[in-house]
């Protein structure tokens, strides 16, 4: 074999050495991207944003339900952990799900999974049905995201993933904030029942649209389960879930908490290091050996963290301290939900031209100055501000939400997309509830603290507060004729009641400087996000690729006489080699320098004709084994 065969030129397509192989040069499909690529992405950006919808929806419904169930408030949250630890289990195991099942399987299974949950919570009889809903619920809702990410690395290249990729993040960001005021006008109005209705069609549409017009975008892999992996993640994800969860009510030292955070931390060391060292691993954990990605889960961590925190104290103090419906609450987040939405687009196609840097850079910047902003809370503290800072807040989080995760997930070779969009979303998925349960038991213990200093200040000793004592204790007797100690007894109870109010409001201050040290560090670590040196990923490809077509060249010379015969042979070095060279060519093509040499000719032409591509292959559910044909390839 000469080394010209070996030495790949510029322009062309990726083709192996090797006679007996097919070829792998792009199709005019390939070479212009999937062309049913517009509406796979509708169909499955709206299946998440109803999925995500639910979620937000339910949130603000827990009260009613608990009227409604006969429940109190510990029991009604089991609707919200529930669903939690459902998806704690099924996030790790998407990659699994993705490599075995086609991308049509996959997506209608999960939609049909949401329908039916939500369709069980609708007519929901007792509280118990209602818990059932919500786990079947979720196991449709847990494997859409990291499906639908797959599903833009498969048929974008990295020069257009960001402005997908920000088109994605409208139904992640969107939805959860149209969610509380749509809840809370529907709560108000309505029975809670509706909150599932107004779903039960949205998904049923869907479900026909993807029927109708979703198409495979990869062949599945068929990859065997780690079922030791598998059993570890089960325990440890939900072990440590449950913990986190709890630790925002009942309290870091709680039995139950200790006991759960203890046996979810050690389980998930063994899943690690089972991962690791596994032959096919369910999880495949190597993907943090890539810098760009692990860095960009990190501050992607970091920034769940912030956010997911701050949406548990922002209702807090709206509704509960400064008494606003939650239909206020709701309208005054969604300036900033509708300027998210409309921001995301924009950061992917920006960041598809200068990258991830400078936008994590100013998009932190902004982040981190109105958290601090809200350190500063009071009870005064006007609607519109409120509302100016969030809005300012989510356009920070615009220019970084997608655009992070993205140049993460470019770095990677295609045979690890499943991979790392599973991973990233199940550090992210812990990472919320750290953040939340960090968050909400700083406020609570900081609220502590600052009602016995209260306790210690609201005495007679201090005049400001015996003169305004008195002051109230004369209006109640004057306005409301009371007696003396009756009077007394009401100043006193308006006196706590202010104090046990502010106490919590520093409470939620202090929480939020928190926050802000944690979008602080997360502004640090973003100056360390680099662009994937595509050039010397081709070059690497194409040397990797170079042994594997030598790989493949000696194997075909001793199989050559199966083959002149045209016997059928098993799976052998030949297609082990080729499918080595397959997963080699996505790398080289994905750093956006195609690399190619030019096919020896030692095979004739008749006998490449001999297997014509059936026109259903594309389309088809049945199993068939991995090749590049037929698989759509990102545009050059």
């Amino acid at each position: 074999m000469s080394n010209d065969s070996l030495q790949p030129t510029a322009g062309q397509a990726v083709v192996p050495a090797s006679p007996n192989a097919p070829s792998h040069a792009p199709s005019g499909e390939a070479a212009h991207g999937h062309p049913h690529r517009t509406p796979i992405m509708i169909v499955m950006i709206f299946g998440a944003f109803v999925a995500i919808l639910n979620q937000t929806l339910l949130n603000v419904a827990i009260p009613h339900l608990m009227s409604a169930f006969n429940v109190d408030a510990t029991t009604a949250q089991w609707l919200s952990t529930a669903y939690l630890l459902t998806n704690g289990v099924l996030i790790p195991i998407t990659a699994f799900l993705m490599g075995t099942f086609t991308t049509r399987q996959l997506f209608i299974s999960a939609m049909s999974l949401f329908l039916i949950g939500s369709f069980l919570c609708a007519i929901a009889p007792t509280f118990s049905v209602m818990i059932l809903g919500r786990i079947v619920q979720a196991s449709g809702s847990a494997v859409m995201m990291p499906l639908l990410m797959t599903v833009i690395l498969e048929l974008f290249p990295p020069n257009q993933r960001g402005r997908a990729m920000g088109t994605m993040a409208i139904a992640m960001f969107f939805a959860p904030a149209i969610g509380p005021t749509l809840s809370g006008w529907i709560v108000t109005n309505w029975s809670w029942r509706w909150l599932f209705w107004i779903i039960i069609p949205l998904a049923f549409i869907d479900i026909v649209l993807a029927v109708a017009v979703l198409r495979n975008v990869a062949k599945p892999v068929r990859p065997k389960l780690d079922v030791p992996g598998f059993l570890l993640s089960i325990v440890g994800f939900v072990s440590l879930l449950y913990g986190l969860s709890e630790a925002g009510s009942k309290g870091w030292g709680n039995t139950t908490v200790e006991v759960s955070l203890i046996v979810g931390g050690v389980f998930l060391v063994f899943f690690i290091l089972r991962e690791l060292t596994a032959k096919e691993p369910m999880l495949d954990l190597r993907v943090f050996k890539y810098d760009i990605f692990t860095m960009t889960t990190i501050v992607g961590c970091m920034v769940n963290m912030t956010l997911f925190g701050a949406m548990i104290l922002m209702p807090i103090y709206l509704q509960d301290i400064r008494g606003y419906t939650a239909l206020q609450s709701g309208l005054m987040m969604l300036p900033g939900a509708l300027l998210m939405g409309i921001m995301s687009p924009i950061s992917g196609a920006i960041f598809d031209r200068v990258g991830a840097r400078p936008l994590a850079v100013v998009g932190l910047a902004i982040t981190t100055i109105t958290t601090w902003e809200f350190t500063k809370l009071n009870a005064q503290t006007g609607y519109g501000h409120i509302m100016l800072l969030y809005t300012l807040r989510m356009f920070g989080m615009s220019l970084l939400a997608m655009t992070v995760q993205t140049a993460g997930l470019n770095q990677l070779p295609r045979h690890l997309y499943r991979h790392g969009t599973s991973a990233a979303n199940t550090a992210r998925t812990v990472a919320s509830s750290v953040g939340t349960a960090v968050l909400v038991t700083i406020m609570t213990d900081r609220s502590k603290v600052h009602y016995a200093n209260f306790q210690n200040t609201v005495t007679v000793n201090n005049h400001y507060i015996y003169t305004m004592y008195q002051t109230i204790v004369e209006y109640f007797m004057m306005k409301l004729h009371n007696s003396l100690q009756a009077a007394e007894e009401l100043a006193r109870y308006v006196l706590y009641g202010l104090a046990e109010q502010q106490s919590t409001i520093m409470g939620i201050n202090d929480a939020f400087w928190w926050a802000t040290w944690g979008s602080f560090i997360a502004f640090v670590l973003a100056f360390f996000i680099r662009r994937p040196n595509l050039a010397q990923a081709a070059a690497a490809g194409a040397g990797a690729l170079t042994v594997g077509r030598a790989q493949a060249e000696a194997a075909s010379t001793a199989s050559q006489p199966a083959a002149l015969t045209g016997a059928p042979h098993a799976e052998g070095p030949v297609e082990q080699a080729l499918e080595h060279d397959i997963q080699i060519a996505d790398s080289v093509a994905e750093a956006e320098e195609v690399v190619d040499a030019e096919p020896e000719a030692t095979a004739p032409q008749d006998e490449a004709e001999t297997s014509p591509e059936s026109p259903g292959d594309e389309e088809s559910d049945t199993d068939s084994p991995t090749d590049i044909e037929g698989e759509p390839q990102p545009v050059k």
